[in-house]
């Protein structure tokens, strides 16, 4: 079978290498899910959240291994990849407690002389998860999906299949019976043949749109429920009364976490053209103060991109917007030397055609624009096929609520703060940003069966 081998964007070493799953061996794999499938739906909530407790704990127990393995596969700085695995642990007891509570009956007065809804579980769930946040983008999936009775079948990245299997370590460990948590590690090929199997019966994907919509496309050919959480392009507004020291610092954290390779990372900077050259310099000065360095110094700000191939691209678009009247003020030329590193970049003076006005910018790229007012910020930042996330930054609170909740075509759109996920505030875009909704009551009744229940 195929072998494929993990790197270490930092050194561009090889780490491990692992085979790929034949199509016998995958549908065994099925099959065990499937077997396991038809006990786990029927145990408690309270016996599902002790399960999920327990991996709680040994999430937390052993953080410093698992974020040297996300660091070594993907080059997520050392203080980042703990605090994601923190962030798991908090996912699993937020369900735990919550889970039996968010699929309760809900009664409806009609003319039966009961009548209700129910949530019950789907069966096995697809999901294909992708390696910017290789524990954070699974365990935001897991947590809800098995608490609601469901059982998952995890395809991740190539590129962090170590990630994949401390999971898959950890559930076994923290108690799961076999099946319930599947690491397939397959080709992306064989992904067609798992969503063919009548024994799947929902996929979820976070990744690109080109991705997205080819397992949306398949699932669909199957009659198959999806939920897809894509690319981002996600603007952010600086109005004339903002706090232009805490904008900036917010919108540079924004764009260099996780070296920038985050969906919901700020990626456009719409400035309004009064506070335009302030906010400018501040911005300027700490995107330029971060430290890019070895992911495993814990004085690293952003280490690494993923692969040699992202960092291609994104140099690509960087030119590409240069050639065609972009200014780089900052950043811009490819390092030299060991590792997969791109420096943090500021692009000015865009224009509709180029690249960075169009196309999502997967690093640590910034693009700033200069408009006249609040009316063309907001044309501005609608103007875009993602509809990930957003954030407006005023001191005027009323109005940024406004604008949040009534202007911006976003899933999430947040007020004089970075866009982040909360596992109890629903998560999820729109356009070509995807759909359906992860996290929070909604998150974990996506892949239930809503069940009218009617008795006379």
């Amino acid at each position: 079978m195929p072998i494929i081998t993990t790197t270490n964007p930092a050194t561009e070493k090889s780490l491990q290498s692992y085979e790929t799953l034949s199509s016998t061996a995958l549908r065994e794999k099925i099959k065990q899910a499937t077997t396991s499938y038809s006990s786990w739906r029927k145990r408690s909530f309270a016996e599902r959240a002790n399960l999920l407790l327990r991996l709680a704990d040994l999430l937390e127990e052993r953080t410093e291994l698992l974020a040297q393995l996300a660091t070594a596969e993907m080059g997520k700085t050392i203080t980042s990849a703990r605090a994601e695995v923190t962030k798991c642990a908090w996912v699993c007891r937020y369900y735990a407690k919550h889970a039996e509570g968010f699929l309760s009956r809900e009664y409806i007065e009609t003319d039966a002389s009961s009548s209700f809804i129910t949530y019950q579980p789907l069966g096995l769930i697809l999901a294909v998860m992708p390696w910017n946040y290789p524990y954070w983008q699974v365990f935001r999936f897991a947590a809800p999906a098995l608490m609601a009775g469901n059982v998952g079948l995890l395809k991740h990245a190539p590129n962090v299949l170590g990630c994949g299997e401390a999971i898959a370590e950890i559930f076994r460990a923290a108690g799961f019976p076999e099946g319930v948590f599947t690491h397939l590690i397959v080709e992306t090929e064989q992904v067609k043949d798992i969503l063919q199997n009548e024994q799947v019966r929902a996929a979820t994907l976070t990744g690109s749109e080109r991705a997205g919509s080819a397992v949306a496309a398949e699932a669909g050919r199957q009659i198959k429920k999806t939920v897809l959480e894509l690319g981002g392009s996600d603007a952010y507004l600086i109005l004339e009364d903002a706090d232009l020291e805490a904008a900036a610092t917010a919108c540079a954290t924004s764009r260099l976490l996780n070296a920038g390779q985050s969906c919901i990372g700020a990626k456009r900077f719409i400035v309004l053209e009064a506070v335009y050259d302030e906010w400018l310099a501040l911005f300027k000065n700490k995107m330029a103060s971060a430290q890019l360095g070895d992911p495993l110094d814990e004085n690293s700000d952003l280490g690494p991109l993923a692969r040699e191939d992202l960092r291609r691209s994104l140099h690509q678009q960087v030119t590409k917007s240069i050639e065609l009247g972009a200014r780089c003020i900052l950043g811009g030329e490819m390092p030299k030397g060991q590792g997969v590193y791109y420096p943090p970049t500021i692009l000015v003076d865009i224009q509709a055609g180029m690249p960075a006005y169009q196309e999502e910018l997967f690093g640590p790229v910034a693009a700033v624009f200069k408009v006249a007012d609040e009316a063309a910020a907001i044309r501005l930042a609608n103007d875009s096929p993602f509809g990930l996330g957003a954030a407006v930054f005023t001191r005027n609170r009323e109005r940024g609520e406004y604008i949040a909740a009534h202007q911006l075509e976003a899933g999430c759109c947040f007020v004089n703060g970075f866009v982040k996920s909360d596992p109890r505030l629903p998560f999820g875009g729109i356009k070509v940003s995807g759909y359906g909704r992860e996290l929070s009551h909604l998150g974990i009744r996506e892949f239930t069966n809503t069940k009218t229940v009617w008795v006379k």
